[in-house]
């Protein structure tokens, strides 16, 4: 057994760390889970591991007495699997029953994908594929919101009202109405401590419209105690 070190699988495992660092890059800009050294770890182990599966396919052929067969991308196509376990630590199930984490739960599955692309020697295509990526998380969304359909000029938000006389309940959901804020669901609270009721509702608003409007906009109704915005 004869093992010669190939300075291509050097360059494989470098282009496979700048192009998991440009991921890295993206998601750590935006103060998401997934950063450099997440990334980073993902995009090299994942393309030593397919080098490692693809060498030893051919570095073990096996003798005369003994024939040995391996499937080169054996030990890479558990990367894929592997990789979930990671990105189901990133996505998040708040109380509000909103799920975030999906985007960078991908890009972790991306990233190991990219390694794997570099690793087997498939260069141009992992560029390709990065370039795509970026393209789809960055370029496109913003640009949906600008000329898409007018559902994409939404965003949602979680506003929880307290007022404190039951008629203000309704008055309170009229004026939102009034106002542009589009209410979805509803879920009112009573809330015996200080014989106020709580309002939590789940709303869609214009993209451009800044929280602190809204915010505004609903402290200045009448009988409105307090205000909590989730977005």
């Amino acid at each position: 057994m004869e093992y010669f070190f190939e300075w291509e699988l050097l360059a494989r495992l470098g282009i496979s760390a700048a192009l998991g660092l440009i991921i890295g890059l993206e998601r750590e800009l935006k103060r998401k889970p997934l950063g450099l050294k997440t990334s980073l770890v993902i995009s090299i182990i994942s393309c030593l591991l397919t080098i490692v599966s693809i060498e030893a396919a051919y570095i073990f052929p096996g003798s005369d007495d003994v024939r040995i067969q391996m499937d080169p991308l054996r030990l890479a196509a558990q990367i894929v699997s592997g990789i979930g376990f990671l990105g189901a630590g990133v996505i998040l199930r708040r109380g509000n029953d909103h799920i975030s984490g999906l985007t960078t739960a991908a890009l972790i599955w991306g990233a190991a994908g990219i390694g794997i692309a570099v690793g087997a020697g498939f260069y141009m295509e992992a560029i390709a594929g990065v370039i795509l990526l970026i393209i789809s998380v960055e370029l496109i969304p913003s640009l949906l919101t600008r000329i898409g359909p007018k559902k994409l000029h939404k965003r949602d938000l979680i506003i929880k009202i307290t007022v404190s006389k039951r008629e203000s309940v309704e008055t309170v959901m009229k004026k939102l109405q009034e106002d542009k804020i589009l209410i979805t669901h509803t879920r009112i609270k009573d809330l015996r401590e200080n014989a106020a009721h709580l309002m939590e509702l789940k709303t869609r608003v214009n993209t451009n419209r800044p929280v602190t409007n809204i915010y505004y906009t609903i402290s200045l109704l009448d009988d409105v105690q307090e205000i909590e915005i989730i977005s």
